[in-house]
């Protein structure tokens, strides 16, 4: 088991790669996709995407049971990672 601030650098690196795997799979595959004829650079950074998505939301359950991060931070967390960039703004989510 990790210890706390273990749990929160991982909350926060793993929320800013997966909010960067966000932008390229917006902003780089899909016009790739759809401009140029290329799906498979969806297929490569959707698949990338949704692991570190899972990896993302398995941190945010890990601060949810070690009590550094409420319900309505969980879901805050959760709804930032829909919205592009958001999770870039995780830190403010951290109880200190």
């Amino acid at each position: 088991m990790q210890n706390t601030d273990s749990q929160i650098r991982n909350f926060l690196l793993t929320g800013k790669i997966e909010g960067y795997s966000y932008l390229i799979l917006l902003f780089v595959a899909m016009p790739l996709k759809y401009l140029f004829e290329m799906p498979q650079a969806v297929k490569i950074f959707g698949m990338v995407h949704g692991v570190l998505f899972v990896l993302f939301m398995l941190s945010i359950a890990a601060l949810l049971g070690s009590k550094k991060l409420s319900f309505k931070g969980a879901f805050s967390a959760f709804f930032l990672s829909l919205i592009p960039f958001g999770t870039f703004y995780l830190g403010r989510l951290i109880k200190k």
